[in-house]
């Protein structure tokens, strides 16, 4: 009975670690920004997105996991107002009519149990094309002030802007590579309240 007991314990502890665990992104500590030519190699525009969510979800004993991710449009910021107010027109992010840029994908590679890459789907200026986010660093530990488990990545991308509509200076020679460095981290929800008595 004993070693019954004992077994079907180890089953249940080894169950649960290999169930997919979901993460929630944390907008306090996860900022994707980028930068951007400006002048055809004059200098380079640094800018990032001040508002973001969405879900992280990591099985690691599949090695498999997907990400979700929304961001606010309007949120951008270049520490420049008057450049930040550029941005959400029409001729750039038109925030009035694409509110939002969308990041859906899947863990595709791992370094051992570390994720180490995403491939992925970007959705900017109302257009879908494929990004691949590389995870230059991952891990997953308890934090020590909310107690509860956190995961967190540095990543980063590549890609054409152009792809996506958002061309503007294309004409006058603005290089179109847009590169992403993105910092997030992620948690595990908060416990539920006790009900009241």
């Amino acid at each position: 009975m004993i070693r019954m007991a004992i077994a079907l314990s180890l089953a249940v502890s080894g169950a649960a670690l290999a169930a997919p665990v979901t993460y929630e992104i944390d907008p306090n500590h996860t900022y994707p920004s980028f930068e951007a030519d400006h002048g055809g190699g004059m200098s380079v525009w640094r800018g990032k997105f001040n508002a973001s969510k969405g879900t992280v979800t990591l099985d690691l004993a599949a090695k498999k996991g997907e990400v979700d991710i929304t961001i606010d449009a309007a949120s951008v910021d270049f520490g420049h107002d008057r450049m930040n107010e550029h941005a959400k027109a029409a001729d750039i992010f038109d925030v009035a009519k694409f509110p939002t840029i969308t990041y859906k994908g899947a863990f595709s590679k791992f370094n051992g149990d570390v994720p180490a890459e995403v491939d992925g789907q970007l959705t900017m200026h109302g257009v879908t094309k494929p990004v691949k986010l590389t995870l230059n660093s991952f891990m997953c530990r308890t934090n020590a002030t909310t107690k509860r488990e956190t995961c967190g990545a540095d990543a980063s991308a590549t890609f054409n802007r152009a792809d996506f509509g958002v061309n503007m200076g294309q004409t006058m020679g603005f290089k179109q590579e847009v590169k992403l460095a993105i910092q997030v981290e992620a948690r595990t929800p908060a416990p539920a309240a006790p009900a009241a008595p």
